[in-house]
């Protein structure tokens, strides 16, 4: 008998236009020991293939963090027509086939944890919430000393002043 697949809750339509959404991709728990995602051979490759697929979708990363076993990314649209649905599919397929290439039984988990922003929520907090992830786990006293975050398409700190 064949089990069927669940689906993704939220529909695709979601992800179009003008909206940010939080992602929390983790790695598999059974690859967790072989690689941390905090390597940076992989910060870089997965940096340069989020930043083609968020521009090929019209969509900007206010923030991306990578932890050991799991990263965490906001995608925002830019435009009526940008797609986070296909920035983060193509971003997930991309890096995971990268995985499978370069580290041994490297793969993401099946799914992966995402919210919508809405507009009365404090993009600011959201934010501060994926920075402070490594002063939460001990890894740096501030999130300004840790080096696997950044942003694609704008800076964190025009973010977090409301530039953007």
């Amino acid at each position: 008998m064949r089990i069927k697949e669940k689906r993704h809750r939220l529909s695709k339509e979601f992800y179009k236009g003008e909206v940010s959404v939080a992602f929390t991709l983790c790695v598999k728990r059974d690859v967790i020991a072989g690689f941390s995602l905090r390597e940076p051979e992989i910060v870089s490759t997965f940096t340069n293939i989020l930043s083609s697929v968020v521009v090929e979708a019209k969509c900007i990363v206010p923030v991306y963090c990578f932890m050991s076993d799991h990263q965490h990314i906001i995608i925002a649209g830019t435009c009526s027509d940008s797609d986070i649905w296909e920035a983060i599919t193509k971003y997930k397929q991309k890096t995971g086939f990268w995985l499978s290439s370069n580290k041994s039984g490297g793969k993401w988990q099946k799914d992966f944890y995402d919210h919508v922003i809405r507009k009365h929520e404090d993009m600011t907090a959201q934010i501060m919430y994926i920075l402070d992830n490594p002063v939460r786990k001990g890894l740096v006293l501030s999130w300004q000393e840790y080096p696997y975050k950044g942003a694609i398409g704008c800076k964190i700190e025009d973010v977090l002043n409301g530039i953007i």
